[in-house]
């Protein structure tokens, strides 16, 4: 499923809202990128995808803008390990640790 996803500029966060209902995945500029810290998705979002969706989102946003990210998120860090491609634009301290 697609969902619309808000990009919170203000508050460094990328949101879906659904069913009154907000999940996010914040992050924070690093040098160089974006370090990807935190998945939110409320109970009643749960077993949609949602969370996937968000993080797939959140890595294009990167890799279309030449930005690399620190998946500090144990949600980002296990979805890029099975989206092996994402492991490009990883920051390279990060993928020493993969």
């Amino acid at each position: 499923m697609d969902y619309p996803v808000i990009h919170d500029e203000k508050n460094r966060r990328f949101e879906i809202r659904v069913d009154g209902a907000t999940a996010y995945l914040s992050y924070t500029p690093v040098n160089g990128g974006l370090d990807y810290e935190h998945t939110v998705v409320p109970p009643s979002l749960g077993g949609r995808g949602i969370g996937s969706f968000l993080v797939s989102h959140a890595l294009e946003y990167a890799r279309q803008r030449g930005l690399k990210v620190r998946p500090s998120c144990s949600f980002v860090a296990a979805y890029i390990d099975r989206h092996p491609d994402y492991q490009r634009i990883v920051l390279a301290d990060e993928r020493q640790d993969r």
